[in-house]
């Protein structure tokens, strides 16, 4: 059976999708700089609108979803939700409350709190949840094209959802790898990530409608290399996209756009060229983040959404912040092109070469 991405909604720093593919085109960073998180230090942040409550904005952009939809609601539908961080604002907010964990409920701190919220609410006919660090929704998509392909199921609801951390903020500042600025990817002045929270779905289903976009191919891979760093031969991410291209029917020629995972770290954006630059014959590239920021475990989503609105749109979503490239053999574009874009490839990487690639095209 072939899967196709027939509805989706966004929540995030720029807005919804509409705002955000606006901000794209238009090449407005919706990062800010904030000193809240780091005790007046600055970083780079894509904190979404005020909202008094993460579950209520997730409930927002499903119902949203289901509206677009052919469907009446999600009793037939499988949800796949896929986060990094779950339930931890709620106790980041009880300890900083109170001071101690007494408090703190483990299964209000667990990944599958998301999921467990939705079923409460919408009723899916069941929920899985999946953490895999930044390639948590990417992982999530791939499964649900899997359980597609072997008639499993009709209709499946992909969920990315990370929320604003102190955790999540302060780990990559230890790490090093947080911009104080808004983020460069590709840049070869480039200082670091932007952590930022989202949340993206997507619909899923077996059935072709007049707006449906091809979830084309899948593909995975493990470096094995490093726990934070990815191989610098690039092999890891290479075979990801390769695998996904190959699982589409497709060969490198055939993407006309690499939606690159660019997160502006000094690993990442190196191996990543150097992959693209091997792989491909110069297809455009740009990383979306340079607008989003790093939503974690929802990146793999939002750029999915991103991806299709390229293809449905004909225009490709143009580098921001690009000021001049480290690597000048792969084709960074600087300003949207209006062009027919049959096939994309979205990459979504994450800490220890866990590698995911899609391919998503015109049906």
């Amino acid at each position: 059976m072939n899967a196709y991405i027939n509805s989706y909604e966004v929540a995030c720093n720029a807005g919804d999708t509409i705002a955000l593919m606006d901000a794209i085109y238009n090449k407005n960073s919706a990062i800010t700089i904030d000193t809240n998180f780091l005790n007046g230090k600055p970083a780079g942040l894509g904190i979404m609108p005020k909202y008094d409550d993460f579950f209520k904005v997730l409930e927002d952009v499903v119902q949203k979803i289901l509206d677009q939809s052919n469907l009446e609601n999600f009793n037939n539908t499988l949800l796949i939700l896929g986060s990094s961080v779950g339930g931890m604002q709620i106790s980041e907010a009880l300890f900083f409350r109170d001071h101690h964990y007494r408090n703190i409920d483990p299964l209000k701190h667990s990944i599958h709190v998301l999921s467990d919220h939705l079923m409460q609410k919408f009723n899916f006919y069941d929920t899985r949840s999946i953490s895999t660090a930044c390639t948590s929704s990417a992982n999530a998509i791939f499964l649900a094209k899997r359980l597609i392909d072997v008639d499993a199921y009709e209709n499946i609801l992909v969920v990315g959802a990370d929320a604003m951390t102190h955790t999540t903020v302060l780990g990559f500042n230890d790490l090093s790898v947080l911009s104080s600025d808004k983020c460069r990817p590709f840049d070869k002045e480039r200082t670091g990530m932007n952590v930022s929270e989202a949340i993206a779905g997507l619909l899923i289903q077996n059935i072709k409608t007049k707006d449906s976009i091809e979830l084309k191919g899948v593909g995975a891979s493990s470096d094995a290399y490093h726990m934070t760093n990815p191989d610098p031969e690039a092999k890891g991410a290479i075979s990801s996209m390769n695998s996904a291209i190959k699982d589409a029917g497709l060969t490198p020629n055939d993407i006309d756009y690499v939606n690159a995972h660019g997160t502006a770290t000094l690993a990442n954006d190196k191996v990543e060229a150097l992959a693209i630059e091997t792989l491909f014959d110069k297809p455009y590239v740009s990383s979306t983040k340079a607008i989003t920021g790093h939503t974690l475990g929802a990146a793999g989503a939002i750029e999915a959404i991103i991806s299709c609105e390229v293809i449905k749109r004909s225009l490709v979503a143009p580098q921001t912040g690009l000021k001049e490239a480290e690597n000048k053999n792969i084709n960074l574009v600087l300003e949207p092109v209006k062009k027919e874009i049959r096939n994309v490839v979205s990459n979504s990487f994450a800490f220890g070469g866990n590698n995911t690639s899609l391919v998503l095209g015109v049906c």
